[in-house]
């Protein structure tokens, strides 16, 4: 790739920090692990015909009654906590991926369509959105999570409400300084519909602060998620989430079994932090003003 190319060159400024860089190939190597769990896992956590409570609560290295070795260990329900880790990446990525998408795309038209009306229109948009961001996008989760009930569909809603605001705020911002430039007058006259000026010539050039936004949206999203699991509100016991690994460790960790919630831990904050890092460099790069 050309580095004379605007995408070249990103990637040739990316590549300068190497922290971005590893950042980036451990989470794309967490995305293949995730994505080839069926293949490389031993067991299916999700088939409870594969379970044995004899294998319960066994330390790392035990070789259980499937006669394959638990390299680290197994839960209180007897799962291989490898297969369980790698099967809950799969969830939290499912997770974090779908609920960053549709917030991304029900915050951007929000944010647009407010800074593209104006009047009352934008003022009574923006006014909910102030008074959804003053509240903690966790408190607002738990809520709808524990009103709509456990499993994917219900949760997705819930995180895409407590996030979509972030994207709406930003896109407003970037909307709205965009709204009064002499290409948007020039479009503006012709017989093109509003809707068209706003979402094909406003919209796209409001991507960069989305973009930032969005990498870090999905980061929160699967902490979120995660964190809805372990209090019991987010996705039913059936499906091995993270966040329900570490809460069915939790009970065991002052009898010196560690691993069962420790392991799964270590696994989400390695994805977390791994996505913030290159979110990081992403924001660096795209605002000129952070640009060293």
């Amino acid at each position: 790739m050309s580095a004379t190319t605007p995408v070249g060159r990103f990637v040739a400024e990316f590549r300068e920090n190497r922290v971005a860089v590893a950042a980036l190939i451990v989470v794309l190597a967490v995305i293949a692990l995730a994505l080839l769990a069926p293949v490389l896992t031993p067991q299916d956590p999700y088939d409870l015909s594969t379970l044995s409570l004899r294998d319960a609560r066994r330390p790392p290295g035990y070789v259980g009654t499937a006669g394959y070795m638990h390299l680290l260990g197994t839960d209180a329900q007897g799962r291989d906590l490898l297969s369980a880790i790698l099967y809950g990446l799969r969830i939290s990525l499912e997770m974090g991926l779908i609920a960053g998408a549709v917030a991304f795309l029900a915050g951007s038209a929000l944010g647009v369509t407010a800074a593209y009306a104006g009047g009352r229109v934008e003022a009574l948009i923006m006014r909910v959105i102030d008074l959804q961001l003053s509240f903690p996008a966790i408190l607002l989760a738990l809520v709808l999570a524990a009103i709509l009930g456990q499993g994917r569909g219900p949760l997705i809603a819930a995180l895409v409400a407590a996030q979509y605001a972030y994207f709406a705020r930003t896109a407003h911002g970037a909307a709205a300084a965009e709204r009064g430039k002499d290409y948007v007058e020039a479009a503006l006259s012709t017989p093109l519909p509003g809707w068209r000026v706003a979402f094909r010539h406003i919209l796209p050039n409001c991507l960069p602060p989305l973009i930032v936004v969005a990498t870090v949206q999905v980061a929160s999203a699967i902490s979120l998620e995660a964190t809805l699991s372990f209090l019991g509100v987010g996705l039913p016991p059936t499906e091995p989430s993270l966040g329900m690994l570490i809460a069915n460790g939790f009970q065991y960790m002052m009898s010196g079994r560690y691993w069962i919630s420790m392991f799964p831990g270590v696994a989400l904050i390695i994805l977390i932090v791994g996505i913030n890092l290159v979110g990081d460099q992403i924001r660096d790069q795209l605002n000129p003003r952070l640009k060293r």
